[in-house]
């Protein structure tokens, strides 16, 4: 008598149909290289903006001729901070900043704009770049240096701030990459960046009077500040040269 045929029995409730189609990943479950890759677009679209604006036609005329004069402080601020998210050099803002506004506005708003680039690129690089990059920084050097920020992130990153010669967004994404607070972070640039940008906006307002003290000094700290960079370059680059040959 042939087996009496038997039907299969129904999926649990609690177990995955394998015939179904699968659902979609969630966002968050989804590979953080996508981030990344919106933060370079981000990153790019800024620098390429530069094609469209300047921020010295708008800060010397244009908008800021059409406005009460009360506006100009927070415009500038703005146009600072957004200038450095599209990579302006921030000697070329300081003196702008020095011409437009004089020593102390000019200082005063220069570091405001800094700090505010500065918030601006850490969350940008901390909300979509540092998941993807956490892995690399596993290695020798690059996990130290991971812990050094993490467990000393105030004095780390005072230290980027003072360094002559070191880019400004380098250091913003590579403290934003690392595992420093934001805290830190923010109060460490507000402090470090007030040397540098207090000399370049001196040297821009003091520029129409060549021999005065204020131009004289200003000048030969910057020229120092310029042989400190091709000294640390210059000792970058031997070390390298000594790890390849090791």
């Amino acid at each position: 008598m042939p087996a009496a045929l038997t039907t299969p029995p129904a999926p649990s409730a609690t177990e995955p149909d394998a015939t179904a189609p699968l659902a979609a990943a969630p966002v968050e479950q989804r590979s953080p290289w996508w981030r990344f890759a919106l933060l370079v677009l981000l990153l790019g679209a800024c620098a390429g903006s530069l094609l469209l604006w300047s921020p010295t036609d708008l800060l010397s005329g244009g908008l800021a001729d059409r406005l009460p004069g009360y506006w100009f402080a927070p415009l500038f601020t703005a146009v600072y901070a957004v200038g450095t998210l599209a990579f302006v050099p921030r000697p070329a803002l300081n003196a702008l900043a020095g011409v437009l506004l004089g020593i102390q506005q000019g200082v005063l708003l220069a570091v405001l704009g800094t700090t505010l680039g500065a918030v601006l690129a850490f969350a940008l690089g901390r909300g979509l770049g540092r998941e993807a990059l956490q892995p690399y920084l596993r290695g020798k050097v690059l996990g130290a240096l991971d812990r050094r920020f993490t467990d000393q992130g105030f004095r780390s990153v005072l230290v980027l701030r003072l360094l002559p010669g070191l880019p400004f967004q380098a250091g913003n994404y590579g403290a934003a990459f690392s595992g420093v607070r934001f805290l830190p972070f923010l109060c460490a640039t507000a402090i470090g960046v007030v040397p540098t940008t207090a000399v370049y906006v001196v040297a821009a307002a003091s520029a129409d009077r060549p021999g005065s003290a204020a131009f004289l000094l200003s000048a030969g700290v910057i020229a120092l500040l310029v042989l400190g960079s091709l000294v640390g370059l210059w000792r970058a680059a031997a070390a390298r040269r000594r790890a390849r040959g090791a």
